[in-house]
């Protein structure tokens, strides 16, 4: 596994989502499948293991803590704040006293003294960057966090954030769907020596070519609100998949290694962090590294999946208004 840097660490050039192993895309694996694919990631040589305290309310953090804790001098672990879990409701709050308490509370489900990048999850409309980063700031001088991070905000955000103390890296979602990155981000990043973090790399399991039919999905899956996910919209983008996992066929990889190998191409600097809850499927993430596309390649997948040819909006009005992303 090749190497890319975060701030103080050199983490592995694909690192691992760990949310669906107990949130989100409907009924999360059983606790002995997801430890092995915690241990297959390891075996493999990822060392980036990416959680937050809203991950099925604290589960996530428990399970990753209970599992990784032995290993924990050999992996960067990252956790994020600001957004979690209250009285079963998601809740965005990113008040100073709030990100302290969260923090305590992630440290003791992660069984550790200390995470090693805190992301703020979300931007909290109603409290200054700068308040919640200089809490974040705070934690870093009692020695609980080692590095800052941000999560799905603008260039200009993550400026005035960056002002108050160095933040280390960005995450967003970014992928050959998701092209938001590329207005202001990136370039924000770059000028400021941010590593970026790209969540859902493989488009929400589209671009592992597996999901073809989305009224399969179960009721609580977050992709059922996703316009991309509509009936309509995702049946013209099955046309693009087609193509798509023709070019991976002709290259002799998996769709996940292709998509994979197309964003670690976008820089040195970008991180992805794609997230499995099935271990056979870990071999075609970890094979993206070694995966070189030349330019016809990478020009022939531009020109094929792009903010002009996917059907639908990334997240619904109302998850929108809740991000401070630029979009198209």
């Amino acid at each position: 596994m090749r190497n890319r840097r975060i701030g103080p660490f050199e983490v592995s050039a694909v690192g691992l989502g760990c949310m669906n192993l107990s949130h989100a895309y409907g009924t999360p694996p059983p606790r002995d499948v997801a430890a092995a694919v915690l241990d297959g990631a390891l075996n493999g040589g990822i060392t980036l293991f990416d959680t937050a305290a809203l991950y099925g309310f604290g589960a996530n953090e428990e399970l990753l803590g209970g599992l990784l804790a032995p290993h924990r001098e050999r992996i960067v672990l990252t956790s994020k704040c600001g957004m979690q879990g209250v009285d079963g409701q998601r809740v965005i709050d990113g008040r100073p006293d709030t990100i302290r308490a969260s923090v305590e509370a992630s440290l003791k489900r992660l069984r550790t003294d200390v995470i090693d990048v805190l992301y703020l999850h979300r931007l909290d409309a109603k409290v200054p960057v700068e308040e919640s980063v200089g809490s974040m700031a705070g934690l870093v001088k009692a020695g609980k966090v080692r590095a800052i991070g941000l999560s799905e905000v603008s260039a200009a955000t993550l400026k005035r954030a960056h002002a108050v103390h160095p933040i280390a890296a960005l995450q967003t979602e970014y992928s050959l769907w998701t092209r938001n990155p590329e207005i202001a981000v990136l370039d924000a990043c770059r000028e400021l020596g941010v590593a970026f973090v790209a969540f859902s790399p493989l488009a929400r399991g589209f671009l592992g070519g597996e999901l073809r039919d989305v009224s399969k999905l179960e009721s609580k899956d977050i992709r059922r609100a996703m316009p991309r996910f509509s009936p309509e919209n995702y049946s013209a983008n099955l046309r693009l998949l087609d193509a798509f996992e023709a070019e991976a066929a002709r290259l002799r990889c998996a769709p996940a290694t292709l998509a994979l190998a197309w964003l670690l191409h976008q820089g040195g600097d970008i991180v992805p962090i794609p997230g499995t809850s099935r271990p056979d499927h870990l071999g075609d993430l970890l094979a993206a590294p070694q995966l070189a596309l030349d330019a016809a390649t990478l020009a022939r997948l531009d020109a094929l999946i792009n903010r002009h040819t996917v059907s639908g909006a990334r997240y619904s009005a109302a998850t929108q208004a809740e991000i401070d992303t630029e979009e198209f």
